[in-house]
């Protein structure tokens, strides 16, 4: 599992592991079921601190996407997740803030749809596998 981070971003460290295994497993490297490295090990490989990484499995088990069983260490949930109203509300905010900065930047309505278009079908490869 190859993970891009940047030590040098204003982004916790943390936060960006979990990106990098929702992603993982949107685009299907990482499948139902999978066994992921210890917390130990996910250190180790990628240089940070044992706590860091503890944090962000322990992020994506509440948020559903981990299970997380001692003996049997970090497994991807089944999914699709389920819904609820509060991780609905997170979204339409992370979306929101994230459209707004888009509109900012001088990305068009169009060009933003394209590049959601071309992420979602990344996605959607494995659905239908």
């Amino acid at each position: 599992m190859q993970f891009e981070l940047d030590f040098n971003s204003d982004k916790s460290i943390y936060i960006q592991i979990e990106e990098n295994i929702i992603k993982s497993i949107a685009k299907g490297d990482l499948k139902i079921g999978d066994s992921l490295p210890s917390v130990r090990n996910m250190a180790e490989n990628i240089g940070v601190n044992l706590h860091t990484a503890n944090k962000a499995y322990n992020s994506l088990k509440d948020k559903g996407y981990l299970n997380i069983d001692r003996r049997k260490g970090a497994i991807v949930s089944e999914l699709p997740l389920k819904k609820n109203s509060d991780s609905e509300k997170n979204l339409y905010s992370e979306l929101e803030i994230f459209i707004c900065n888009a509109f900012l930047s001088g990305i068009s309505k169009e060009e933003f749809i394209d590049f959601s278009k071309k992420i979602y079908n990344e996605c959607e490869v494995i659905k239908n596998d």
